[in-house]
């Protein structure tokens, strides 16, 4: 938890938007990215897990830049994200007893079995990313089948991004 809150207090700066929790393609552009007010009241855990996510994912798009950061995209950045998921979420499952979620549940049984990166690699993958050579796609496809044969990715964000001068045209 302490993790999240250092990830949270630099990015709480930013202000919210839309209470809604966005689909990774309903992005809009943008320079800045605004966490939902969901996530600061919202205790639920996986909401909280997805904002880790959300807030993960965003600070390393920053980071890359340019004039559009919502659109950077990078192997490392979404790996990351997703570690950070996984890990938020295992953290609230200790916190909140008996807590389930069958995607995120089987996110971390993919990331224990250490097929994390197969995993970003097959479902999130961009064009131009560097992706390791180390990725065994064919053995991933075929751990899926066998472990769970209806696994279907999914990624949220809780917040949006717009152009930190055109802050006032948020809904």
């Amino acid at each position: 938890m302490t993790r999240m809150v250092a990830l949270i207090l630099p990015l709480l700066l930013l202000a919210a938007c839309s209470n809604e929790i966005y689909l990774r393609d309903g992005v809009t552009d943008g320079d800045t990215f605004y966490l939902a007010p969901q996530a600061l009241v919202d205790d639920d855990p996986v909401v909280q897990s997805w904002t880790s996510y959300s807030l993960t994912l965003s600070a390393c798009k920053l980071a890359i830049g340019g004039d559009n950061p919502a659109r950077a995209s990078s192997f490392d950045c979404e790996r990351l994200g997703r570690r950070h998921l996984v890990e938020t979420w295992q953290e609230q499952r200790l916190q909140h007893d008996g807590v389930a979620n069958a995607y995120l549940d089987a996110l971390t049984a993919l990331h224990h079995d250490g097929w994390l990166d197969e995993y970003v690699a097959h479902y999130h993958r961009r064009d131009g990313w560097q992706l390791p050579e180390s990725i065994d796609t064919d053995a991933f496809l075929a751990w899926r089948r066998h472990y769970h044969p209806s696994f279907r990715p999914e990624t949220r964000l809780i917040g949006s991004w717009n152009y930190a001068h055109n802050v006032n045209a948020l809904p």
